[in-house]
């Protein structure tokens, strides 16, 4: 799918419907902009029910804290 939108005046984009439909994303959603070199990853932002269980099964005694990043 390739979709192409513009950037308004008031710097604004509208997402194009083909795109919404796909994703299944609804008016009011929230959205995180994450930049990517020349580009921006463009996500919703999940609601907290969401979330629930996403670290089922995680190790807890394997994994890297700040006090070990340079």
């Amino acid at each position: 799918m390739t979709a192409t939108a513009t950037l308004s005046s008031k710097f604004q984009i509208s997402i194009p419907k083909a795109v919404r439909e796909k994703q299944q994303w609804a008016a009011g959603q929230e959205f995180v902009f994450i930049p990517k070199g020349k580009g921006v990853l463009v996500m919703p932002v999940p609601e907290l029910d969401q979330l629930a269980g996403i670290a089922r099964g995680a190790r807890a005694d394997d994994y890297r804290d700040r006090k070990d990043r340079y």
